[in-house]
């Protein structure tokens, strides 16, 4: 079926013809350019609560948020006043700044799983450094990820699962060695016999376990809790490190993230930009005694000129205060129930294979809705019924991110009144996608 949207984006067309010629496909991240969905890519103007606009004057209720940092919404009054008061000050200087140390007592104050705290620059920056940092802890090598867990684009993680259980990994980016890839070793989630198996060969080569706690870079696979304790006992009975990555999860369905909605303990943790109200940052934490092998104290070596940054940090400051606030992650998480309880509803009363699959405020959308999905080689391949709901949200001014395989975020400006009408717009693009199959 033909999924070009009716909805003029002459401007956002003209701004892509020569973004091709400037970037490599057009974009400056891949799944900026719509491959996976077809049509123009959106070139976007301006956000305000929970609206965004693009070059054509075309305004859609945004549920990607910037792929999730934006929980408090677009431009919140708060964040806004904290950036601009910072800003005049000057953008960075490379040295420390009272504002580092603010917002590091904010979070490890109502954080009872980390002790210190290290901010970079992007998610994908801190957990190229907590690998590096467990490896130096440990004295080992290896380290175990799981098929459909995104840990971004660091060498080492870049990897597939081959046959079998367990296997070595082999590099799934041009550019990344496979004595790289060597390194790691790829699990199917969820599988503790896969689990066991690894580590009755490899455990003494392991320096850690990452995984996303809650899987949500490849649809939102969610783990059964007895797994996600199995992995806690079997790091501990081994000495390896738990390595939670919440670059997505932390502070979104938490302030403390999956390890507080799990109450399990890790022994690393990532951050993403979250913390810094939609500025790049990340950041990685650990122990006391973990964080002492950190330079300049210890011999893990990693720094940042940009690390810490005095505007990001005050963003980060004004959004966290706000998610810190006694109610906050309930209140989102029963607006996001209540949005998304109706749709599955009338799913399941018009015979649609489709469900909404949701924990805390992020969501995905699942087309084979009769399936508990807790692995990734479990989604269907076939994206269709996805390109078609896509684009007719985009022409009744919903917006979400460009492929099936990503999830969607509520923010706190998603009002009970902006939740039911978007899903109102959900439920008749349901029709339109099962009208035309």
């Amino acid at each position: 079926m033909e999924t070009k949207s009716a909805t003029s984006v002459e401007r956002s067309q003209q701004l892509f013809d020569r973004a091709k010629e400037l970037f490599p496909g057009g974009v400056n991240s891949p799944v900026r350019a719509f491959k996976s969905v077809g049509g123009t890519p959106l070139f976007m103007k301006k956000g305000n609560g929970s609206s965004i606009w693009d070059e054509d004057g075309n305004e859609y209720t945004d549920f990607c948020c910037s792929w999730g940092p934006l929980i408090l919404g677009h431009n919140h009054p708060n964040v806004y006043q904290k950036i601009v008061e910072t800003l005049q000050n000057g953008a960075s200087f490379g040295t420390p700044t009272q504002l580092e140390n603010e917002l590091g007592e904010l979070i490890l104050s109502k954080n009872p799983f980390i002790d210190k705290i290290r901010f970079v620059s992007s998610g994908t920056e801190a957990v190229m450094s907590a690998i590096r940092l467990a490896r130096g802890y440990t004295g080992r090598d290896k380290i175990v990820k799981f098929e459909g867990c995104y840990h971004g684009h660091c060498d080492s993680l870049l990897v597939k699962a081959g046959s079998g259980l367990a296997t070595l990994g082999t590099s799934s980016s041009e550019g990344v060695p496979e004595s790289f890839a060597n390194e790691t070793i790829v699990l199917p989630l969820n599988d503790n016999e896969a689990l066991h198996n690894c580590l009755n060969e490899h455990a003494k080569e392991i320096a850690c376990i990452i995984i996303e706690p809650i899987p949500a870079n490849n649809g939102l696979l969610l783990q059964e809790l007895d797994f996600l304790k199995e992995l806690r006992k079997q790091c501990t009975a081994h000495g390896i490190l738990l390595f939670f990555d919440e670059v997505i999860s932390g502070f979104r369905v938490a302030f403390a993230g999956a390890a507080e909605y799990y109450q399990i303990q890790p022994d690393l943790v990532t951050y993403g930009k979250i913390i810094g109200g939609g500025l790049p940052v990340g950041a990685y934490g650990a122990s006391k005694e973990i964080m002492g092998h950190v330079a300049p104290e210890g011999g893990v070596y990693q720094a940042g000129t940009l690390s810490g940054n005095p505007v990001a940090m005050a963003a980060g400051i004004a959004q966290l205060s706000e998610c810190a606030k006694d109610g906050f992650y309930e209140d989102q998480e029963a607006r996001t129930k209540a949005f998304i309880e109706p749709i599955n509803h009338y799913a399941k009363e018009k015979g649609y294979d489709f469900e909404m699959v949701q924990i805390g405020s992020i969501f995905w959308l699942n087309f084979d809705g009769k399936k508990t999905i807790r692995a990734a080689a479990q989604i269907n391949p076939d994206m269709n019924k996805f390109k078609i709901l896509f684009h007719s949200l985009l022409q009744k001014g919903v917006y979400l991110g460009p492929s099936g395989y990503e999830v969607g975020f509520v923010s706190q400006a998603h009002t009970p009144e902006i939740l039911e009408k978007a899903g109102k717009k959900i439920m008749q693009a349901l029709d339109e996608v099962y009208a035309a199959i």
